[in-house]
């Protein structure tokens, strides 16, 4: 099943309280899932990779084997895809387990997006930052 998937991270202080957001959709565009949840602290670039882990795992409770993954993060996007180097120690961690459960599926894509594409993931990483100081 292909599924689309739209990721964001966030990070209140870079290090500072971190969340992520995570939109799921099939082909036609309706919403299977939408999850979002707080991770502790961390930067910002911490909370985009753990937002494609838990993207990664969701789509695997949802069967999906083809996957597009559209970031707003440019650094995550081109270092999935090789293009940057990865220099942070924790970085290259998550990069690692990342690329170790996509190798679960027939395809995994990924697409840097502008963030007025990626509102909805923005949201629920703001949601759930937000919920934090409630």
């Amino acid at each position: 099943m292909r599924l689309e998937v739209f990721i964001d991270g966030a990070s209140r202080g870079n290090p500072g309280p971190s969340s992520v957001g995570v939109v799921i959709s099939d082909g036609s565009g309706r919403v299977l899932k939408e999850h979002g949840r707080r991770i502790g602290a961390g930067t910002n670039n911490v909370a985009e990779y753990t937002a494609l882990l838990d993207a990664l795992d969701l789509c695997r409770e949802l069967g999906g084997s083809d996957i597009r993954i559209h970031s707003d993060s440019q650094l995550l996007v081109r270092q999935i895809k090789g293009l940057y180097k990865v220099k942070k120690p924790r970085l290259a961690n998550l990069m690692a387990r990342a690329r170790e459960k996509m190798r679960g599926f027939a395809c995994v894509e990924f697409t840097h997006v502008p963030r007025e594409r990626n509102r909805e993931a923005d949201r629920l990483a703001n949601q759930a930052l937000d919920s934090a100081q409630t």
